[in-house]
């Protein structure tokens, strides 16, 4: 299996810890261990009895208990614990699909939601969020792949990394139908799915079609990204089988990380609250930027997460400006040819960082494209 290089980690690994502002990341700002343990009401004292023990294969029971009470009515048979959302990823494809299968995904992409299916021998077919639509989801075009391709697979984000966009309730529904008609797995990355400034929150879709599974992380939604957890929900036989594929790799979560995970759990909704109110007026921050520039930027406005795709216009190198930005103005932004060729006049502009940043970030970027 041959995997084609990730340019969006290879970007991060070059710039990520070599800047002062952060303007690319997709996730909310850090909590430090303090803000934690004030949020979640714990001291860290309570670590001292903890023993430096193997924990279990699908997760720690304390923590499975916490994530089936906020995601599963309590059935933690459909929970696994993962290193972020990047390993429920990894072994979602390495169990489900197989050389020659069809897996549909929406495009654009974080790339590892479709290169480990396609270094499989899978073959890929792109769900176009157009730019020229607002990045709208359109349903008929994916009726359409489907219909085509009877495809093993469909994966999905929402709301939607880069773009921010989301789908309404009735539209998760039409989704739903869609893969359920052609006997598809459904693949739904929950990343950002605590997060939304419009509307409600959509529900995960297992109660609703037996031929699907979520993952998320708390990277995204609660500014844990240091503990590097997250979670899938699956049917029990699908994650026997992943647990048996982890054995190879990394066994297990660190119980130490777990136990920080398990509070953030029990305490997400003051977390997420508290995240949504920061980034809801980083985000008025941005859309503010946008409107001083109609000529030079062109965005739709992200209704949920922390992230837009963002057209430069006139600009010849937008990768160009990306590296100049980190390299002579020690800003990070994200080129939109990590997510395909596609958005080479895009930039994943990530605003959920302090607001500090962001008005130094876009301050920055305001002085390069202007020279």
């Amino acid at each position: 299996m041959e995997l084609p290089l990730a340019k969006l980690e290879e970007w991060m690994r070059r710039y990520y810890h070599a800047v002062d502002h952060d303007i690319g990341s997709s996730g909310v700002r850090d909590l430090t261990v303090g803000e934690l343990c004030h949020i979640a009401g714990f001291d860290l004292a309570e670590l001292a009895d903890l023993p430096f023990h193997d924990s279990e294969p699908l997760g720690g029971r304390n923590l499975r208990a916490a994530l089936a009470d906020r995601w599963t009515g309590g059935d933690s048979e459909r929970v696994m614990v993962t290193h972020g959302s990047s390993e429920a990823i990894w072994l979602v494809m390495q169990t489900l699909v197989r050389p020659g299968d069809d897996v549909i995904v929406v495009d654009p992409a974080y790339q590892q939601l479709h290169d480990i299916a396609v270094a499989r021998g899978c073959r890929l077919r792109r769900w176009d969020l157009s730019s020229g639509d607002g990045f709208a989801a359109d349903t008929d075009r994916l009726r359409k792949l489907v219909a085509a391709e009877r495809p093993r697979m469909i994966v999905v984000n929402f709301p939607h990394n880069p773009t921010g966009i989301t789908i309404t309730r009735e539209q998760q529904d039409e989704l739903i139908e869609i893969a359920a008609a052609a006997g598809a797995w459904l693949v739904w990355d929950n990343a950002f799915g605590e997060l939304t400034y419009e509307g409600d929150t959509l529900p995960l879709p297992h109660d609703r079609y037996a031929r699907s599974l979520s993952f998320g992380t708390f990277s995204k939604s609660y500014g844990l990204a240091g503990i590097r957890t997250g979670w899938c929900l699956a049917p029990p036989e699908m994650l026997t089988e992943m647990a048996y594929l982890r054995d190879y790799v990394a066994l297990y979560v660190s119980p130490v990380l777990e136990f920080f995970a398990e509070r953030a759990v029990r305490n997400a909704d003051r977390i997420v609250a508290m995240q949504r109110a920061h980034a809801g007026q980083n985000r008025e921050l941005l859309l503010a930027w946008a409107g001083e520039h109609p000529g030079r930027v062109r965005l739709t406005p992200p209704a949920g997460g922390v992230s837009a795709l963002v057209e430069l216009r006139g600009v010849q190198d937008v990768t160009e400006v990306c590296r100049r930005l980190a390299e002579e103005y020690r800003t990070l932004l994200i080129p939109g040819e990590c997510f395909g060729d596609a958005y080479r006049s895009h930039v994943r502009l990530g605003f959920g960082g302090t607001r500090a940043e962001l008005t130094a970030g876009l301050a920055n970027l305001d002085v390069l494209l202007k020279s």
